[in-house]
């Protein structure tokens, strides 16, 4: 890893760390999703990190996912299955290490945050800062994030019919005509049967249009572990959403516990659910 990455990907974990305090001090407990994709908003990737690795996410993404186990095991940042939440050891380094030179430095030493430092009560200064720089390269950040699209593997199902809009009970978001298709794609592809991973064509990963509550639905049998995924519309990258139902946004993150999981995506809020 050369030097330029190395400092983004320190900057960007100084970020997680800023972000999440201040959600705490907000009485908010961001989601992983979110969290990385206001990190990369601040430092957005460079034209190396853009690049798409062979399962479809961003170089750069990959590396800030990986470089936050460094977090967990200096005891700061702990991964539930609900989200990502700071311990007070977390909130206290913040300040101790005010920014990424000397939070990396203290990461590769293991250094500890001080014994006889309080926990803030209210965000560090660089935590505003932070902020006021995510607001200005964001729009950046997202067009970072956005996929390109990929050469479908296999043709479009022509047998596949246009879903109405039904005359059902009002949806809380719209009534409106449904795509063709949904696709949840990520990296358990294999994992439901089809032949790899982060690809919207196969008709493995194809959700079902339920017309009574008006969502599309899947449900599969997951093993235990962390993984990554996106909705993506009429089996193509060309218009898929993320966190939150960000066109092109970060990607959706779920921590599983193994067993079955039914995934719900909403075409009004462009929004991926899981239970």
């Amino acid at each position: 890893m050369d030097t330029v990455t190395g400092n983004n990907i320190d900057r960007r974990l100084k970020a997680v760390l800023d972000i999440m305090a201040a959600g705490a001090w907000r009485g908010e407990k961001p989601g992983a999703g979110e969290v990385l994709a206001e990190a990369i908003a601040v430092v957005p990737f460079d034209a190396e990190e853009g690049k798409l690795l062979s399962g479809g996410v961003p170089r750069g993404h990959k590396n800030l996912t990986t470089a936050t186990a460094k977090l967990v095991k200096a005891g700061w940042l702990v991964k539930g299955r609900s989200g990502w939440s700071l311990t007070d050891d977390g909130l206290r380094a913040t300040v101790a290490f005010p920014d990424a030179e000397s939070l990396a430095a203290a990461l590769a030493a293991g250094t500890p945050v001080p014994a006889d430092m309080p926990v803030p009560t209210s965000p560090a200064k660089a935590t505003k800062a932070t902020k006021a720089e995510s607001g200005k390269t964001a729009e950046k950040g997202t067009t970072r994030k956005t996929r390109t699209a990929k050469p479908a593997a296999a043709q479009k199902d022509s047998a596949s019919p246009k879903v109405a809009a039904a005359q059902t009970a009002p949806s809380a978001v719209e009534l409106g005509p449904q795509p063709e298709s949904v696709a949840i794609v990520g990296d358990f592809g294999t994992s439901l049967g089809a032949p790899g991973n982060w690809e919207p064509d196969y008709d493995e990963v194809q959700m079902k249009f339920d017309d009574k509550d008006r969502l599309w639905k899947l449900t599969a049998e997951l093993p235990e572990g962390f993984y990554s995924y996106k909705a993506t519309i009429d089996r193509s990258w060309e218009e898929n959403y993320g966190a939150f139902g960000v066109r092109g946004g970060a990607n959706h993150e779920l921590h599983h516990r193994g067993g079955p999981i039914t995934f719900r995506y909403d075409h009004g809020t462009k929004d991926v659910l899981t239970s």
